[in-house]
């Protein structure tokens, strides 16, 4: 079973004209810059990920299960989840015709790693331990990157980090270098680009050191940071001890969460993951599927006496109608919440594994933060791509005040503070920290109109997506008009004409998107 959360762009001039743009003013920077050979490397960067996929960042504290979640995502074990030197350094998982797995060091040399297949829920481990490398002997792993088969993965670059809060203060660093990029305060051979357009930021606890490296990000060299950022509440199973009502629990958690981030924008969305039981509803095998049919029929009392603990699930002087090897194998893939879930499923009604899968995959949370990823990532790639490259120049332009580059900068910074979608992703991040005086049916719709809920032009206009074009103009005029007018209202304060203002220029541009 595959997955994936698009990243294609969609309809409508608005994105491409941004990429277009973006392209144009790198290719100009770059014939003004084409002594300075690091300047041209750090524009020849800017302009390849403008042509990749867009980069998303898995990142946390340690053991926060962002491994876990990165192979619930695509769908398949492609990452090691066990404590290994591999989740110590940064690792770069992209699109490959075959599975290989390299070690770059910082001066660009390479050596391939050697992959060894794990049991249970971890997968593969990356053995670093017999890197070869060239005759100039061993070097320290800079980062890895991991070339697999994937839909998932050709459509985005997922980046793999290090945990924010480990005891080496370096190997914490190294997530902080890729997501918080420098600017131009340290000179010029101190700039440095963002390794990621967007961020998934797990959490399992809300504390100090989770709040302040969301700052980090948000502020990061002038705010040119990554442009969006999601919560998520991880191994959101663990939070109610296993029990079947688990996910509600997480959900009260992630509310909490969201309440708190919320106040400071630092989070679009938080959203609750039971990330193993993810992972393995998207790979269930048959035998497994065959083995949660027998515990179903152990009465209830029993199997939850069973189900105290994970070892004594697998205990073989337990009376099951399972074997204690297979029960063991099911405590580490599914966990004891998923063991309940799905043994109450199938009393429920639920007669195949595929539908057995299906409904886990609900369950877990999964198919709401591929929707929330979709929305706020996949449909606005190209933004996203734009505005990492748009900020990466921005700093090099203004690392050579003096020079050619004078002419250039003002036009970037327009661009940067002039594009709509910039602007829509930034509201929609502070749409529920403002305290803006509407009511609750209002804000839905600004919310929508925004493309909180996705920027095809039915959704934005909360319309049926059959709706005809003569209807979706209609109501485009209609929602241009009525955001125009709160806008102007006498009594809006300085944030609610500005929202609205902005709700009307994207009512707009639905309309310009529509054939006449």
């Amino acid at each position: 079973m595959t997955h994936r959360f698009d990243t294609a762009a969609p309809g409508g001039q608005a994105a491409p004209r941004i990429l277009a743009e973006a392209h144009e003013l790198v290719g100009a920077a770059a014939r003004v810059f084409g002594r300075d050979e690091y300047a041209r490397t750090l524009l020849a960067d800017c302009e390849f990920r403008l042509r990749e996929p867009l980069r998303v960042a898995l990142a946390g504290s340690i053991k926060a299960g962002k491994s876990t979640l990165l192979n619930a995502l695509v769908g398949q074990a492609v990452a090691p989840t066990d404590a290994t030197e591999c989740t110590r350094v940064v690792t770069w998982y992209r699109d490959g015709a075959t599975p290989t797995v390299t070690a770059h060091a910082a001066d660009g040399s390479r050596a391939n790693v050697i992959v060894r297949r794990g049991s249970g829920a971890h997968g593969l481990t990356f053995d670093l331990s017999a890197l070869s490398w060239d005759a100039y002997g061993p070097r320290e792993v800079d980062h890895l990157e991991v070339g697999w088969p994937s839909a998932a993965l050709a459509q985005t670059t997922i980046i793999d980090t290090p945990g924010t809060s480990s005891l080496s203060r370096e190997v914490s660093l190294r997530t902080a270098r890729l997501l918080t990029p420098a600017g131009a305060e340290g000179g010029r051979s101190a700039i440095s680009a963002p390794g990621a357009d967007a961020v998934v930021y797990l959490l399992r606890r809300l504390d100090a050191t989770d709040v302040s490296f969301l700052e980090q990000i948000g502020a990061g060299a002038g705010g040119a940071g990554p442009l969006g950022v999601i919560g998520v509440v991880s191994r959101a199973d663990e939070i109610g001890a296993g029990r079947i009502d688990a996910l509600h629990s997480a959900r009260d958690v992630a509310a909490r969460f969201a309440g708190e981030l919320e106040r400071t924008g630092l989070c679009q969305a938080v959203i609750p993951v039971a990330g193993l039981l993810a992972f393995a509803a998207s790979t269930l095998r048959q035998p497994e599927f065959a083995a949660f049919e027998a515990l179903s029929t152990v009465p209830a009392e029993d199997l939850g006496i069973a189900l105290l603990s994970a070892d004594r699930f697998a205990r073989a002087d337990i009376a099951l109608p399972v074997a204690p090897e297979l029960r063991a194998q099911l405590a580490d893939r599914f966990g004891l919440f998923g063991i309940r879930m799905a043994t109450m499923l199938i009393r429920l009604g639920v007669r195949d594994s595929s539908s057995l899968a299906a409904e886990l995959a609900a369950r877990s949370g999964i198919e709401e933060l591929r929707s929330v990823l979709e929305i706020q990532f996949g449909q606005r790639a190209e933004e996203l791509k734009a505005h990492s490259a748009l900020s990466t120049l921005n700093r090099i332009l203004s690392a050579y005040p003096g020079t050619e580059a004078d002419r250039l900068l003002p036009r970037v910074r327009a661009r940067l503070a002039d594009v709509h979608g910039f602007t829509e992703l930034r509201l929609l991040g502070r749409l529920r920290t403002d305290e803006l005086p509407l009511p609750p049916p209002v804000l839905a719709d600004l919310h929508r109109i925004l493309g909180g809920t996705g920027v095809a032009p039915h959704l934005r206009l909360g319309l049926p997506a059959e709706a005809d074009p003569n209807t979706l103009r209609t109501a485009a005029f209609t929602a241009v008009r009525t955001w125009r007018a709160r806008a102007a209202h006498p009594l809006a304060d300085q944030s609610t004409a500005t929202a609205c203002r902005a709700a009307a220029r994207s009512a707009e541009g639905v309309l310009s998107e529509l054939p006449r």
